[in-house]
């Protein structure tokens, strides 16, 4: 990775991942009591709630970092998504670290690898911008 660019820190993908999550769940809620409303009065199938927090939740995250490189909480610890080069990911690497990030023990492997499941798949980092 480019020497220039440093990596944040456990604290700032924490306060990201608190600011996102919420976000997302909001999300999630108004998709899911849309749907109940269609249920009950159009009779509509009923859906699991964690079927709308996973769809917002890849929306989320593939819309914002394919758009800006960056999502609301991202704005908020001022950092970005980058490739190993620094430059700015490519449309395969933002889509496979929106679909990296359903994968529930995705965190866990932080252990591990050194970085999270959606980081070491796609090819990317967060650092500061």
């Amino acid at each position: 990775m480019n020497e220039n660019l440093q990596k944040v820190g456990d604290g700032t993908r924490v306060l990201n991942f608190l600011v996102d999550g919420f976000l997302v769940f909001l999300l999630a809620m108004g998709g899911f009591q849309f749907w109940k409303f269609y249920v009950i009065n159009w009779h509509f199938k009923p859906i699991n709630f964690w079927w709308f927090f996973a769809g917002a939740m890849f929306i989320y995250y593939f819309l914002f970092e394919l758009i800006f490189y960056k999502t609301p909480g991202k704005y908020l610890t001022v950092s970005k998504v980058v490739d190993l080069k620094g430059a700015k990911p490519s449309f395969g690497a933002i889509l496979i670290r929106s679909l990296s990030r359903l994968v529930i023990v995705d965190f866990l492997f932080n252990a591990f690898l050194g970085v999270p499941l959606h980081d070491y798949l796609s090819g990317t980092r967060v650092v500061e911008s």
